[in-house]
């Protein structure tokens, strides 16, 4: 696995954070910063802004370099919770989406004091239930809380028999948004004025494995039939709640895997990217989109417990989902390096296998990782080690780094 440049391998890195306390993440602010080019690229002429996922950073200092680096490419921020957006707006953002549904009474509290404040937070719903609460917290405050309904994206090719994509709002035709939103309207404290919907099954698969050429064109073909479906009925939900009467001035969608996808749908707003500026290992191989891999995770070598092995202290960083081998994390560098079936990746030790006629780092040496999703590197390291130009040139703390984890 090499980044965008091809001078930066194993040994580069290596040599790069030799004395650093181990184990560490950096960010190669190179790739990131170019990932950041090609994403606000991808939208030059769409007409769309991009709205920025904060869980696929999780580091106040990389979120706001995006906004920097991109300029008026990007608005606004998909949080994940009402707490995290609240920490984000004490940090000076604005236009929040929390994308997740909430009714516990401390994020309704929260949701109050910040839109009291005069900053934007829309929080996301898909059931009267949601919308009541949100209208209850609005009537105590004396504020109007604002909602985004969520619609279902995913691709029911025979109907519910087959269900491809993720399982979130219950909200799929545009009677039901229709219907919720109506029920919005006869609501005090609450004001629906955003519509969202993710399409996964397009967003987070990877159609361009190397090796995988017959699955790879099934799953674009899927794909391109699964936009086609989503782009008509998306159209038809937001035409009919504008009919209807409801004021809507977001209409969010897509992915980092969609970026192109999404952004010919012309109902679509904006779309969201995340998972773009890390480019971590399930974020390596789209036929429409390529990021190059900026987020990496160094383990020391500790053991050769046998020959053509090496055994790193620590490395249990799985990632949420479904359980598979491609939720370990990614050894990348040195190249070749395979795990151990019965072993896999320990919380205390992860051995690994080497190709053959590689020669083995030595004791102390570090192995390189990619986690395979994005922002969930950072709730396993305090700080994150920023290299430039070829030297580091900075250590800032991630969400925990500060204290704060909030899911």
């Amino acid at each position: 696995m090499m980044t965008g440049n091809p001078t930066r391998d194993y040994l580069f890195y290596r040599n790069l954070i030799k004395g650093q306390r181990l184990p560490l993440a950096l960010i190669d602010l190179d790739c990131f910063d170019a990932n950041v080019a090609y994403v606000a690229g991808t939208q030059k002429h769409s007409g769309k802004t991009i709205r920025v996922a904060s869980k696929s950073i999780r580091c106040l200092d990389l979120i706001r370099r995006v906004f920097e680096k991109g300029g008026s490419a990007f608005k606004g921020i998909l949080a994940f919770t009402v707490e995290e957006g609240a920490f984000l707006a004490d940090h000076g953002f604005d236009d929040i989406i929390v994308a997740y549904p909430t009714v516990q009474p401390s994020d309704m509290e929260l949701m109050a004091e910040v839109t009291r404040k005069g900053i934007r937070m829309v929080l996301v719903v898909d059931s009267l239930e949601h919308l009541r609460r949100l209208a209850e917290a609005g009537q105590r405050s004396g504020v109007v809380l604002k909602a985004c309904l969520e619609i279902d994206m995913s691709f029911r090719p025979v109907g519910r028999a087959i269900h491809l994509g993720v399982r979130r709002s219950p909200l799929r035709q545009a009677d039901q948004a229709v219907a919720l939103a109506r029920r919005a309207a006869g609501l005090e404290g609450v004001k629906v004025t955003a519509v969202m919907g993710y399409e996964a099954q397009i967003a987070s698969v990877n159609d361009s494995v190397p090796g995988q050429g017959l699955k790879n064109a099934l799953l674009r073909k899927i794909k391109q039939r699964s936009m086609a479906e989503l782009m008509a009925r998306r159209k038809g939900i937001i035409r009919a709640l504008k009919t209807s009467g409801c004021a809507i001035d977001i209409v969010n969608g897509g992915g980092s895997g969609s970026l192109k996808a999404t952004a010919k749908d012309g109902s679509v707003t904006e779309v969201t990217a995340g998972s773009a500026f890390f480019a971590p290992g399930l974020f390596r191989h789209f036929h429409e989109v390529t990021f190059q891999p900026a987020a990496f995770f160094a383990l020391q070598v500790v053991r050769t417990p046998a020959p053509g092995m090496v055994t790193c202290l620590g490395g249990g960083y799985v990632a949420s989902g479904e359980i598979g081998r491609n939720k370990l994390p990614w050894p990348v560098m040195p190249p070749g390096l395979r795990y151990i079936g019965i072993e896999g990746a320990g919380e205390v030790q992860t051995p690994l296998k080497l190709a053959t006629g590689t020669p083995p780092p030595d004791i102390g040496d570090p192995v390189f990782f990619q986690h395979a999703k994005a922002g969930e590197l950072c709730e396993r390291f305090n700080h994150l080690i920023l290299i430039k130009d070829d030297r580091i040139i900075d250590r800032v703390p991630t969400y925990r780094g500060q204290g704060y984890a909030f899911l």
